[in-house]
């Protein structure tokens, strides 16, 4: 029989989502949650398997530790940010059931497997990068030595490392994640302010061959390698999504980028139009407007668009491979098939003056998508950016989030500190929303939509609160 098995997103800090399928886990400006995608793939091959997702479901660290005695083995899902804590937690639980054999993936472990051994005495091992299969196998008895990018401590209290495990390649191969959700998950508890309520999020595809240098999840988990999955298996996992979930308003593909293949989004819309229902996915500024326009017609209605920067230079420095024009042109291509865009941006880029973001700010105006979020740069282990922030010295000290798990700058340049970034931040929103035709789309929606007004309403006392605690950082850090 297989080892009775505990896959973990971890409590963590307040509504901090570090399991989420995003570039920045950390506490949203607004409370959010993205699904545990990655943990429901091993999930799916061991039916007698618990997910258990801490952060929506309201869970504190004293609960998931009282579950120890009920498992032999677990798989937790750490980040950067939420290492130290998860550490704790793990440590509780081994002292509770000292049988328990614990495992760490995700991005933070598979980039410092050694010093997260080290710094945490109740890890038993690590799986580096994609770890469906090699955690499954552990379960079924495999053992460890014998696990592809698989990281220990041998008899002497040396890390060990053994091989890479290859990639999937065959992602047919793997199961659907939406059954684990309605074994182990309440659908209702995950929410995305752009996204309609209730929504399902699941992947069409792993890897993405674009560099840009500050992005986690290719440099690593999924890689750079594409891979996909047919487009009869993700039309399959829809059909028995709608036919089980008949309350959701909405499937999000979650993929690193959606759209990459013409070909292939074209062969995905014919799929998914006879089906009758509302999609949103990633998307970059390379797609032309025939495949914008047949993607509103199989259902399509939003984008999540990595622009980051409106400055040139600064595209170049992330290795963004797009352009200013390009994203222009997209946008109103965009618009014109009847799509929404949601926009994300980032300051703190490397060569970030304040010159450059207020370049960026302009930009996002003439732009003009319906939503945007303005993340600050974080140089994460395993990245590019990371690698070129140590060596110039960019680093600081201080921890990437504050007590409370909210994103706060780790990096400073001679004439950009991280003060100013954070408020650059704020400014970014301030200019954004409260120009006259972004403040209309807002209070149009909270008019003639009761359950939208609510949501806003609730939204708008989040994000107030937030910039106070901000506020008071920025006194306490730099007075």
């Amino acid at each position: 029989m297989p080892k009775r098995t505990l896959f973990l997103n971890p409590p963590s800090y307040e509504n901090f989502d570090g399991g989420a399928s995003s570039r920045w886990p950390a506490t949203r400006e607004i409370e959010s949650y993205w699904y545990p995608v990655w943990l429901c793939y091993p999930a799916g091959m061991l039916a007698d398997s618990t997910v258990i997702d801490a952060p929506p479901h309201k869970l504190k660290p004293a609960e998931v530790a009282a579950m120890a005695d009920s498992y032999e083995f677990m798989v937790l899902f750490t980040s950067t940010p939420g290492f130290a804590n998860d550490c704790v937690l793990a440590e509780s639980m081994k002292a509770l059931n000292p049988d328990l054999e614990i495992c760490f993936v995700g991005p933070h472990v598979g980039a410092r497997p050694a010093e997260s051994l080290q710094a945490c005495p109740a890890i038993d091992f690590v799986i580096r990068k994609e770890f469906d299969f090699q955690v499954v196998d552990f379960a079924n008895g495999k053992p460890l030595r014998e696990l592809g990018g698989a990281s220990y401590l041998d008899h002497a209290g040396e890390p060990a490392h053994n091989p890479d495990a290859p990639l999937v390649e065959d992602l047919d191969a793997l199961p659907w994640v939406t059954p684990v959700y309605k074994r182990c998950l309440d659908v209702e508890r995950y929410n995305v302010p752009f996204l309609k309520h209730p929504y399902v999020s699941f992947y069409t595809e792993r890897g993405c061959p674009a560099l840009c240098t500050f992005c986690l999840w290719p440099q690593t988990i999924s890689g750079h390698r594409w891979r996909t999955r047919s487009a009869d298996d993700v039309a399959a996992e829809v059909r028995w999504t709608l036919d089980n979930f008949p309350d959701i308003n909405e499937i999000f593909f979650d993929d690193d980028t959606f759209n990459i293949r013409k070909d292939r989004v074209l062969e995905l819309c014919a799929k998914l139009k006879p089906l009758d229902f509302t999609w949103s996915c990633t998307s970059r500024v390379n797609v032309d407007y025939e495949t914008l326009k047949a993607m509103k017609g199989a259902g399509c209605r939003l984008l999540i668009v990595g622009y980051e920067s409106g400055d040139p230079q600064i595209l170049r420095n992330i290795k963004k491979g797009a352009t200013v024009e390009r994203a222009l042109k997209f946008t109103r291509d965009a618009h014109k098939a009847g799509l929404t865009i949601h926009g994300d941006f980032i300051v703190g880029l490397p060569g970030e003056t304040r010159e450059t973001i207020q370049r960026s700010l302009e930009f996002a105006k003439r732009l003009d998508t319906e939503t945007i979020q303005v993340s600050v740069a974080h140089p994460y282990p395993g990245t590019s950016f990371f690698d070129e922030a140590m060596a110039n010295g960019w680093l600081t000290d201080g921890s990437m989030t504050d007590a409370a798990g909210h994103q706060v700058p780790n990096i400073r340049y001679p004439d950009l500190d991280q003060k100013e970034i954070l408020q650059w931040v704020e400014r970014f929103y301030d200019e954004y929303y409260f120009r006259p035709r972004a403040a209309w789309r807002i209070v149009r929606k909270a008019m003639f939509d009761n359950k939208e007004r609510r949501r806003l309403a609730k939204e708008a006392r989040e994000y107030l609160a937030l910039r106070a605690k901000r506020k008071e950082y920025a006194l306490d850090t730099h007075p």
